[in-house]
């Protein structure tokens, strides 16, 4: 080691030992050992035909088109067969390099095709006898593979061979998609006329494309011709709702539903900000909020299998007075662009103390 890199190596030990730093970083820590340990106590308890289903969600993450998630299936006698995300079902951009692939194969995954019926995923084979050790290795693929900045952003699905929800314990911080339906009451529904709401359950039939149920939800809540929904290139919906827009995007792989809104663009990612997005985010029943470079989004995934119209309707109408109220409030505070606020300009930057760069987590 030279004399420069040691100088460097002391420094950046110094910066983790700083007491807010380190905090932070203890608190990450601590919050995936909880969502390692709670997924090791779930798997032991399924029977066999049982799913988990755990995805990076895309919106919140920052990673476009590209889902990255792993699943577990109980076996008879005690099996566990987990898929992780390969390559070939990434977008160009967004696949793994030689260092990364090695990665997953030294945490014990095996390449596609090799572990049979994997198809394009790396698989793994274990026991519900060793639950603790493949929540591990399943905590360390979704954080230092995948890339997943905190339990947080992680939204799970357990069901049953049938894709019946399960009931089960939270995964630690980690979203239980179907909570979406125990959280809110239809009754919030009742602005939809019930031929349009009975339209747009008799869609989300399971033979029908997601992405035809999906649009025709949609087009029944908007009171708008399915060939007139705005799609634009990317085949995201949108809606417009009072100063905010709101878009519907339907991924494949696996299949999922994003409720999302841009909230406010150039807005500078400030300490203040962060905290501001933190108590707001645990104060919301589902979804959350998060800056990404500097734009501030909503995000509201509803899973694509076993697909309930109630759920997008739910999500769709959330998202569309959330977004209209939040991009109000925040503005006024941390300035920024609304998407139909024209003539905003940024408020003047608070000039804080110190530069404490927290992380997205938040």
């Amino acid at each position: 080691m030279t004399a420069d890199s040691a100088a460097d190596e002391s420094n950046d030990n110094i910066l983790l030992d700083e007491p807010s730093t380190a905090d932070l970083r203890a608190k990450v820590t601590e919050a995936w050992r909880e969502f390692a340990s709670a997924l090791a106590a779930l798997v032991p308890t399924l029977a066999p035909g049982a799913h988990v289903d755990v995805t990076l969600d895309p919106t919140a993450s920052g990673t476009g088109l590209a889902v990255y998630s792993v699943s577990l299936r109980v076996l008879p006698a005690g099996v566990v067969e987990a898929l992780a995300v390969g390559n070939a079902e990434l977008p160009e951009g967004y696949r793994m390099d030689r260092a990364t692939v090695a990665d997953l194969v030294a945490l014990g995954w095996s390449p596609p095709g090799v572990l049979p019926g994997s198809g394009d995923s790396f698989g793994l084979s274990s026991t519900q006898a060793k639950a603790s050790s493949l929540a591990t290795i399943v905590s360390r693929t979704l954080r230092d593979v995948y890339g997943a900045p905190h339990p947080a952003f992680l939204v799970y699905l357990v069901h049953d061979e049938n894709d019946e929800p399960i009931e089960s314990a939270p995964l630690a911080t980690a979203r239980h998609e179907p909570g979406i339906g125990e959280v809110l009451d239809l009754d919030d529904l009742d602005d939809l006329d019930e031929e349009g709401l009975s339209a747009a359950l008799a869609t989300a039939a399971d033979d029908v494309p997601l992405e035809e149920r999906v649009r025709t939800v949609v087009a029944t809540m908007t009171k708008t011709p399915v060939d007139q929904l705005q799609v634009d290139t990317d085949g995201d919906i949108g809606i417009r709702a009072g100063s905010a827009m709101v878009f519907v995007r339907v991924r494949d792989n696996p299949p999922l539903v994003d409720v999302f809104s841009p909230i406010l663009t150039e807005v500078e990612p400030t300490e203040d900000l962060y905290v501001k997005l933190s108590e707001l985010t645990n104060r919301m029943p589902i979804g959350r909020l998060y800056i990404a470079q500097d734009t501030v989004w909503a995000s509201i995934p509803v899973f694509g299998r076993n697909f309930q119209a109630t759920h997008l309707m739910l999500a769709v109408q959330v998202m569309t007075g959330l977004a209209d109220e939040l991009d109000d409030r925040l503005h006024g505070e941390f300035g920024g662009k609304r998407f139909f606020g024209e003539g905003d300009k940024p408020a003047p930057s608070k000039q804080p103390t110190e530069d404490h760069r927290t992380g997205m987590y938040l």
